[in-house]
């Protein structure tokens, strides 16, 4: 129970010389508040770093946890702060933010480091450490209720301090990870949060803390609106940054600088993108073919099934090394989403035979997406899966290659869910696509708009931003563009994602 409720609470304590090493960066900066507010102390490594680096400010912690409170006020004591500091029990999300940050004077510092933990894995441990709900994040439809909607409780925490502070001056230092970051820098950057600069420093969060996360320091002065991007440090010690992120409309780019340069490169892409076939079922549906021409699956299992049914795959992995032949192979059940599978029984009895006895890994599917469907169902499947030659790239790493991926024995080759592709009858205009796509400028513009911790870089929304035209040109295959172009451009002004392109544009 002990520990299910430091999860509950996103308790990563903060190491005391972690804790100094930043102080003593808010004073390189030229950090000096009055007051340091501290409001989830926890066993108050902060207030007593804090307490060294600034010694004439008033120091305010806040803290639900009594116990730890308890350690944070003698840990204050024994710092020599006895008579500048003010603890109190708190609960973050019942208390008064607003009144309690209008009546502190002076200069104020919000240092600290707010919960890691997320309100779905709260919701799941049945725990009460969250906020009222509210759609904070603006979400319409569907997205408000699946998994868009999810979020860091430090997120939701640090928009109600810079709520609370109302354009007030004031510095914030907080280590979250930097998703997290970057999604209050946008929302104040959105709703007018006066956000005058802004850093983002990285943290190794797995010596630190001894979590698998990408973490850092974000620094933010508030009090007045300034450029709209925040400069990107490698590390506490790091002078100069790698990157800045900012804001591109109402979009956030990795390298706000990059992508001024190539932003002539962005538009509607003519062609549909698709993600390749979904199947929850890796260790069924997966295959190696042995020498006899039987096939393994990953459990060991010696496989024998109709041809018709199998296909060459391409994860994205393979798609990442540049790799065209395939070495695996996937069990098809369909050739459109919705096809009844029970035709498989009449026209491939051992590939029918081989899915009922594995009937129960796939009836524990957890996604939604098999609700109601018939059985062995898949997903991302349809005609275009069929297609003979393909341009695919990974969706998972973070430098894109795009692949030219021809039929295997006159089969054409599939790929599993996390990669993206888009579908050709002919060679050449596929091997076309592929050269613009590969071309430098294309490459530098992607990076400009994909984060390195994203756990997807590439989507689907961000190669619909790619225009082939004003690529090609740049790259000097006009020509060749020129030679397959058929998609009559007025068509797309007429779609929604015209104005999204317009508006960023004129950002």
């Amino acid at each position: 129970m002990k520990n299910l409720t430091k999860i509950e609470f996103g308790d990563f304590q903060t190491p005391l010389e972690l804790a100094r090493e930043i102080c003593a960066l808010l004073r390189r900066e030229g950090v000096e508040p009055s007051v340091v507010i501290e409001p989830t102390c926890g066993l108050g490594a902060f207030l007593v770093a804090a307490s060294e680096a600034f010694p004439a400010a008033r120091i305010c912690g806040f803290e639900i946890n009594a116990e730890y409170l308890g350690t944070a006020r003698q840990s204050l004591k024994n710092a020599g702060a006895a008579n500048r500091f003010d603890l109190r029990v708190q609960d973050f999300f019942a208390h008064d933010w607003d009144d309690e940050l209008r009546a502190l004077p002076g200069s104020l510092l919000l240092l600290g480091n707010l919960p890691w933990v997320t309100n779905a894995t709260v919701a799941r441990l049945n725990g009460g450490n969250v906020p009222v709900k509210e759609n904070f994040q603006r979400f319409r439809g569907i997205e408000a209720r699946t998994g868009k909607s999810n979020f860091d409780i430090s997120e939701w925490m640090l928009i109600r301090l810079v709520r609370s502070l109302r354009g007030r001056p004031a510095t914030i230092a907080m280590l979250c990870k930097t998703g997290t970051a970057r999604k209050l820098l946008r929302y104040a950057w959105q709703n007018d949060g006066r956000i005058a600069n802004a850093s983002i420093f990285r943290i190794d969060a797995k010596k630190h803390f001894n979590a698998s996360v990408d973490a850092c320091l974000l620094v933010a002065r508030t009090g007045s609106n300034g450029a709209m991007e925040a400069a990107v440090y490698e590390s506490l010690q790091a002078r100069k940054p790698s990157t800045n992120v900012g804001m591109a409309g109402q979009d956030l780019v990795a390298d706000i600088r990059t992508y001024r340069r190539l932003k002539h490169l962005e538009g509607l892409c003519p062609y549909q993108w698709r993600s390749g076939v979904k199947h929850d079922c890796a260790s069924i549906m997966e295959l190696r073919q042995n020498p006899d021409g039987t096939f393994s699956n990953r459990l060991g299992e010696a496989v024998s099934l109709e041809p018709d049914y199998v296909y060459p795959l391409l994860k994205c992995t393979d798609l990442s090394k540049g790799i065209a032949q395939p070495t695996r192979f996937v069990l098809v059940t369909q050739k459109r989403v919705g096809e009844d599978t029970n035709v498989i029984a009449r026209r491939a009895p051992r590939a029918w035979h081989y899915l009922n006895a594995h009937a129960k890994q796939f009836q524990a599917r957890k996604s939604s997406v098999y609700n109601d469907r018939v059985p062995f169902a898949l997903f991302g499947i349809g005609d275009y899966a069929f297609a003979p030659w393909k341009v695919a790239v990974s969706g998972l790493h973070h430098h894109p290659r795009f692949v030219l991926v021809g039929p295997r024995a006159d089969r054409p080759v599939l790929f599993d869910d996390t990669c993206y592709f888009l579908s050709f009858t002919e060679e050449k205009e596929a091997r076309i696509i592929a050269d613009i796509l590969n071309t430098p400028h294309c490459l530098d513009f992607m990076e400009s708009l994909m984060f390195s911790d994203s756990k997807r870089p590439v989507t689907v929304e961000l190669l619909r931003r790619l225009n082939l035209s004003a690529i090609a040109q740049d790259a000097g295959l006009a020509g060749q563009w020129k030679a397959i172009e058929r998609v009559d451009y007025r068509s797309l002004e007429e779609t929604p994602q015209l104005e999204l392109v317009m508006e960023r544009h004129r950002a």
